[in-house]
């Protein structure tokens, strides 16, 4: 079936007429050699109209291959079964003969001998026609196509895509090293089902095997042990091993002359899938020979330990783009799926995380799918594990014990992203050795910690684990837990619990208002978990009114009693005015969040509450009084925010455990008359949320108090004498306070007060006083002890009267419109900022300015700026041109002969959103922030020449992150990317250096020295990046160290990848793994880097195409005589507060390139690799064995 998109109202040369089986190749090969065909200008037909019931070819298709000059047909495997293709090529070969037509047949994973001959599918196809078409008819199609299969084409073979095996060469390299090491006889490969150990063991054994005489690789120990015993499978192993028939050892060892003649053989095993570590010595594996090598697969990792592995390898699930490109093998038969299916690829490759086993599966019974019935899979998915998934991983289930079998179900169905302290205390508290069994599991990759803190597990292991429960009974009442609302409801509503029921997990944004029994609790008494809560990925949804009639209610009772064994009582919008008859004895966890309690138990009743370690009774706007908490000495955490009616505390001195930020009087608490004392280690408190008059005595007692956030001011707080920062924010306050002399910060933001007069007091220790917000119109402060001081957004119209040893000023969002600063050699303002003011020039000589913000501000024209500025924003201001030089800067150049000079230049300069910017003209080569992000005029960026700049301070400790954004810039020359480029790895040439010296550096990963570049465009220079790869990972050669000392290799990256789709760029992650390979057999070591692009900026849309220039601290690397780099790279976009939102971004290209920096003896030396004029690739685009050059 061919296509046409258009009429054709008159003969067009030039174009080009495709005709493919639709059912065959629309959703991948045709889509895109259409998109291709498109992009490169030509006007294509096609039609997506089909013609199967048999009418003649539509005249406005017989116009279309008229008006073409070339057809291209698309030859697949059903093409013949498609009357209109064959009427279609019919036509073309007519117009072939007679109007000199070029035809140019592609034969699509079909031999052009069967076209030839109409043999193979095309024979079929046509016996079908020739029983129901007319004879004639039938031959001159036969006719056509036999020749079209004589004439030169393109032959694209089917070469057995979903037999590629992604991500795998990186593992490989690393088990083949091993390999070679004498002392790592015994290796294990340990992971999770379907992660690919076999897999991994399978290439190693092949591509080793040759060097043994004697090789096996053993499938399945697990299950032959099971079907056939142990003792028959070591007697094959022998045989093979030995060469010698039917031997037969039934002994529990292996003695006599078999030990022997194994001592002499130097041998290859592969045992696979090995559950017990008894196995592997059953099998004869400590009597092989010298030299031999035996590679364990394992689920467990315990079992490789004990099976005296010399070298454990966790085998890692696929990265992102490796994920898509098998997903689509088998799902699509193709490596690049058709944009329409893109949406749903992302869906399965998430739901599988990385597991090579769930994306065959799953992409095999899609394929020829529609996205119909894509979607419906994907629904599926949701609600029943895949059978041929879930028989493989649940035996990984099947071989634990009890205990640990239902420490599995309760996390896979409760708390699968819970902090690991609180699900392990809670599991602790019901089941004996409940730590060990966690470990247990982690070892049996049933469970996995996130980031050391939370518990998880994979999505289809959840899913085995809830489908097992599922299987306990049809009826929902006879089952140990509940978690889907529609199960929860009908045991709830019609009161069909039973002492079954251990957990129900409820997300009531899927349920309306639902009452049920007064005595729905009393039959479970074996219930350990409620959890009832508005899982909502939007915190701020949770107070609307939608979700305030969610509730689960009784009527007619205050209150149900919920059973004793209960571990947590998660409970959102709580309907019952307490918890009355209910003993918390064993009670972990208590939330009662936007609940309707007067009170929690009557005070009377002395509870038993040494388990308890969380208390969140948040919003709890009827609760009037708390409970005597004296016996939870374990309580590490209280919150009660917004409590309206809590009129008392109970005294927490006594509390020990009791985090200082777990115990807080939030805002709402207006009700609270009685201060409750707190206990004396608190060094901060907030009661700026309680209804107290005043601070009460009982603070004083607080001796280590440092920091007070109240809303009324009170003579006891002078009492503190090792206060040194009080807010009073928004306190309804019109005169300014009297203060403790220890004070050193103050904020009375958004208060009344109208005038501000601080005399001069040799006494104060007041540093930095805020009032943003607050009426402030006139300011007079001659207090020398004053450093920072700021006014943004009060109604201020003429400059306030300050003292000169103010470092830092904030006249932002003021009515101020004039700004004159002359030289005052007494001067110390470092910062001032002006954003959003009307000032309109700006006239500033302090030579102790450092920081300057007129962003927003009307300017047109480029600001005189004295000569030691470090920071300058002029964002979203009228600036058209911009052109820096030593004289605009103030700033002496190098040839001064004078040593005295020591200087930085402007360090940062912010111009985004300046939408008339054009021209940035001598830029100071060596800035630490250059951001002109949307800036979407701008053509023409140059640097200034690096001689003419020190650059000594470059790389300073307080230099973190190095940045040039040029975001959405799309009007940038050649010339300027070029430039652009050059200045980034001038910049990583020089850090390089600095870099080296403290290579060891320990910061968090945010915080680590790093340069970030990024423009759009998606080519990578040659020149400046030698290797190269058209997909997310490479392997390049290290030069040979030619010095005679040490040195470090300082890795520069480059990136393409496409952010139009990309939600958000306010937190970038770039990840690198990468393995560097000793010359001679010398090992190997694995790392991993991340450089963040972190920045207050969203660009409004980011479109196309950027390429990402990136280095940074981590990657630098103390040379041990490596001599090969492999890398594998793959871009995060993820959210702190929506985990939902996280994404990855796929690299379509990528390059690196080596500094060799001589080590500490002779720290001005660095060697620049630059490749020869002779570059090779690989049919991936991979360049390979390239050699570089060295130049000093």
């Amino acid at each position: 079936m061919a296509s046409s998109s258009s009429s054709f109202p008159r003969q067009v040369k030039h174009q080009v007429f495709l005709s493919f089986r639709g059912e065959d190749t629309r959703l991948n090969f045709t889509a895109h050699l259409l998109k291709a065909l498109k992009d490169s200008g030509l006007n294509v037909f096609f039609d997506e109209d089909t013609l199967e019931k048999g009418e003649p070819l539509s005249p406005a298709l017989s116009q279309g291959i008229a008006a073409s000059n070339l057809s291209i047909i698309v030859l697949s495997k059903d093409y013949a079964s498609s009357k209109s293709c064959l009427a279609e090529v019919s036509n073309i070969m007519d117009r072939k003969h007679t109007q000199k037509h070029i035809a140019l047949p592609i034969f699509y994973h079909v031999d052009p001998s069967d076209v030839r001959n109409l043999g193979g599918s095309f024979k079929t196809s046509f016996e079908d026609h020739e029983s129901k078409r007319p004879t004639d008819e039938v031959k001159q199609w036969k006719t056509a196509l036999a020749e079209v299969g004589t004439l030169k084409g393109i032959h694209i073979k089917d070469d057995n895509t979903s037999e590629k095996l992604f991500g795998i060469d990186y593992q490989k390299k690393i088990i083949l090293g091993l390999i070679e090491q004498e002392d790592c006889r015994v290796i294990g490969l340990w992971g999770m089902g379907g992660i690919g150990k076999t897999t991994l063991a399978d290439v190693v054994y092949k591509e080793v095997s040759p060097k043994f005489k004697s090789r096996l690789f053993v499938q399945n120990v697990r299950e032959k042990i099971k079907k056939q015993g142990n003792e028959s499978l070591r007697n094959e192993l022998l045989s093979k091993l030995l060469n010698e028939r039917e031997i037969c050892i039934d002994t529990p060892s292996i003695g006599y002359p078999y030990q022997e003649r194994l001592n002499n053989k130097r041998v290859l095993v592969v045992l696979d899938d090995i559950s017990d570590s008894d196995q592997i010595d059953f099998m004869g594996v400590e009597h092989f020979g010298l030299g031999s090598k035996i590679i364990i697969t394992s689920r467990d990792r315990q079992v490789l330990k004990n099976g005296r592995a010399n070298h454990i390898h966790e085998v890692k699930k696929l990265n992102t783009n490796d994920s898509f490109k098998l997903f689509s093998t088998f799902a699509l038969k193709m490596l690049n799926p058709a944009a329409d299916f893109r949406d749903l690829l992302h869906k399965f490759v998430k739901y599988a995380q990385g597991n090579p086993l769930a994306l065959k599966v799953l992409g095999s019974k899609l394929y020829s799918k529609s996205r119909k019935e894509w979607e419906s899979e994907v629904d599926k998915l949701k609600q029943y594990a895949e059978p041929q998934i879930s028989h493989i991983l649940k035996s990984s289930f099947d071989g634990l014990g009890v205990v640990e079998k239902n420490i599995f179900l309760d996390i896979a169905c409760f708390f699968k992203g819970e902090p690991l302290d609180i699900a392990e205390k809670i599991l602790c508290n019901y089941y004996s050795g409940a730590t060990c069994g966690i470990r247990n599991l982690v070892d049996k990759c049933l469970l996995d910690i996130k980031d050391d803190i939370f518990i998880s597990t994979h999505d289809m292991l959840e899913e085995i684990g809830k489908d097992i429960v599922m299987q306990e009974s049809k009826h929902p009442g006879k089952r140990s837990r509940l978690w889907n609302h529609k199960d929860v409801k009908e045991v709830l509503k019609y009161n069909k619990g039973t002492d079954l029921i251990e957990g129900i997990k409820l997300d009531m944004t899927q349920i309306d208002n639902l009452q049920f029994c007064a005595t729905t609790f009393e039959k479970m008494h074996k219930l350990r978990y409620i959890d009832f809560k508005f899982r909502l990925y939007n915190i701020a949804a949770f107070d609307q009114d939608q979700f305030k009639y969610k509730k689960l209610y009784a009527s007619q009772v205050e209150s149900i009693p919920p059973p004793d064994e209960l571990r947590i009582l998660s409970w959102d919008h709580y309907p019952f005015k307490s918890l009355s008859g209910f003993n918390p004895k064993n009670l972990v966890v208590l939330r009662l969040r936007n609940g309707n309690m007067k009170q929690l138990w009557n005070e009377d009743d002395h509870m038993d509450l040494v388990n308890l370690r969380e208390i969140d009774i948040s919003n709890c706007k009827n609760l009037r009084k708390m409970p005597n908490f004296s016996r939870a000495i374990n309580l590490k955490l209280l919150r009660y925010s917004k409590c309206e009616s809590l009129v008392e505390l109970p005294c927490a001195d006594y509390l020990a455990s009791l985090f200082n930020f777990g115990f807080r009087f939030h805002g709402g608490c207006s009700s609270l008359k009685k201060f409750s004392q707190v206990p004396s280690h608190f060094h901060s408190l907030d009661i700026s949320g309680i209804g107290t008059k005043e601070v009460p005595n009982s603070i004083e007692h607080l001796i280590k108090l440092v920091s007070l956030l109240a809303k009324k001011i009170s003579i006891n707080i002078s009492k503190l004498e090792s206060l040194c920062e009080l807010d009073l924010s928004n306190c309804p306050m019109i005169k300014f306070p009297e203060i403790p002399r220890s004070l050193t910060e103050l904020n009375l933001s958004g208060t009344q007060i109208e005038e501000v007069s601080l005399p001069f007091d040799s006494l104060c220790n007041l540093q930095t006083l805020n009032m943003s917000g607050s009426r402030v119109k006139k300011v007079l402060i001659k207090l020398e002890s004053l450093r920072n001081l700021d006014l943004s957004h009060c109604p201020l119209v003429e400059f306030p009267q300050i003292p000169k040893i103010l470092t830092s000023l904030n006249l932002s969002g003021t009515l101020i419109e004039e700004v004159s600063f002359s030289f005052e050699p007494l001067g110390y303002h470092k910062d001032i900022y002006l954003s959003g003011t009307r000032v309109k020039c700006v006239l500033v000589k302090l030579e102790s300015l450092r920081c300057l913000n007129l962003s927003r501000c009307p300017i047109m024209k480029f600001p005189d700026i004295p000569r030691n500025l470090i920071s300058l924003d002029l964002s979203g201001t009228q600036i058209e041109e911009v052109a820096l030089s030593l004289d605009t800067l103030k700033i002496p150049s190098v040839d001064v002969p004078s040593s005295v000079f020591k200087f930085k230049s402007l360090k940062i300069l912010r111009m985004d959103h300046c939408r008339s910017l054009k021209l940035l003209s001598k830029l100071p080569p060596y800035q630490q922030i250059l951001d002109v992000h949307d800036c979407t005029s701008l053509e023409q960026v140059s640097f200034a020449d690096q001689n003419l700049y020190q650059f000594d301070s470059l790389g300073d400790d307080n230099d973190y992150v190095f940045g040039m954004l040029f975001c959405n810039c799309f009007n940038l020359n050649q010339d300027s990317i070029d430039n652009i480029e050059a200045n980034a790895m001038i910049k990583i040439g020089s850090l390089a250096k600095k870099w080296a010296l403290r290579y060891d550096w320990d910061s968090l990963p945010e915080h680590i020295p790093s340069l970030v570049c990024c423009f759009p465009g998606n080519i990578i220079s040659t020149n400046k990046f030698e290797y190269q790869s058209m997909k997310s990972s490479l392997t390049l050669k290290i030069a040979p160290n030619g010095c005679s000392g040490s040195r470090f290799l300082v890795f520069a990256i480059c990136l393409v990848a496409d952010i139009t789709h990309c939600r958000r760029l306010e937190c970038l992650e770039f990840i690198c793994e990468y393995q560097l390979t000793a010359a001679g057999g010398g090992g190997y070591e694995k790392f991993k880097s991340k450089v963040f692009l972190v920045s207050a900026f969203e660009p409004e849309k980011c479109m196309g195409d950027h390429v990402f220039i990136l280095s940074s601290i981590d990657l630098v690397k103390e040379d041990k005589n490596y001599e090969e780099a492999s890398f594998e790279f793959y871009i995060r976009n993820f959210n702190y507060y929506e985990e939902e939102a996280e994404e990855y971004i796929e690299v379509v290209r990528c390059g690196v390139h080596v500094f060799y920096v001589a080590a500490q003896s002779d720290p001005g030396a660095i060697q620049m690799r630059h490749a020869g004029n002779k570059r090779n690739f690989n049919n991936d685009g991979e360049e390979r064995d390239g050699w570089p050059k060295r130049l000093k």
